[in-house]
């Protein structure tokens, strides 16, 4: 099982962004930016899809839930890639990411892939927004 917070101080996120693009209903070009972003920081391609995976259920809960847009940006350091999805309405809260799985779901299963796939998330409620930080290590934990 992998660890759900991150405790581990990915807290810089913003101090040194890579990456960083306004949320639009347009998820490829949002996944391909992820892609060519962790790629090109040295991610194997087999972690770099998790990522994107992540990313793209990350986002598509701003759109489909958020409402007031919001904000993709990623950074990276010598274990991997941090990348935040900010929404601007900010209706997350800690209690949705560990909500148990259902046994027969029909939506809801984004955050529970995030948590599955993730290194580490961590949650966070700056200026009234919702900031889900998603870190992949270059290797598996």
């Amino acid at each position: 099982m992998r660890r759900h917070e991150d405790k581990t101080g990915y807290d810089t996120l913003g101090d040194s962004l890579g990456l960083s693009i306004s949320i639009s209903a347009d998820l490829a070009a949002a996944r391909d930016l992820v892609r060519d972003y962790a790629t090109s920081a040295g991610m194997p391609a087999d972690r770099v899809d998790l990522l994107v995976l992540a990313v793209n259920e990350a986002v598509t809960n701003v759109l489909d839930h958020g409402g007031q847009g919001g904000t993709l940006s990623a950074c990276a350091d010598g274990t991997g890639v941090v990348v935040a999805v900010v929404d601007n309405a900010g209706l997350l809260r800690s209690e949705h990411l560990h909500r148990p799985m259902e046994a027969h779901p029909t939506r809801g299963m984004g955050l529970y892939v995030i948590r599955r796939v993730c290194d580490h998330i961590r949650l966070d409620h700056p200026d009234g927004r919702s900031r889900l930080r998603l870190f992949m290590g270059f290797s598996a934990p």
